[in-house]
């Protein structure tokens, strides 16, 4: 039943649950992924029936904002390993 919630959540659009899954389908395919998607809803339910708490979904720009500086540093360093000189500038 957890992989067929997992395959419905990673048909939803704009949601934590389908950035997450697409995120792991990249790296361990789609088996792995629903497997690792199902487990994530098994912990929600688990904490969401231990503390009371509503479910709050993160939105499917979660990951990309969490790790914008270390994508920034990654992506600069890349650059200047080939030889560009960047300025950064803020906007």
């Amino acid at each position: 039943m957890l992989v067929e919630a997992a395959w419905s959540a990673s048909r939803t659009k704009a949601t934590y649950l389908s950035s997450k899954y697409r995120a792991f389908v990249a790296r361990r395919g789609k088996k792995r992924a629903l497997i690792a998607i199902g487990h994530k809803i098994l912990l929600a339910a688990y904490h969401i029936l231990k503390t009371g708490e509503k479910y709050m979904d993160l939105g499917a720009d979660y990951l990309a904002k969490r790790h914008q500086d270390r994508q920034m540093q990654s992506a600069l360093t890349k650059l200047q390993s080939l030889g560009y000189q960047v300025v950064l500038a803020k906007q």
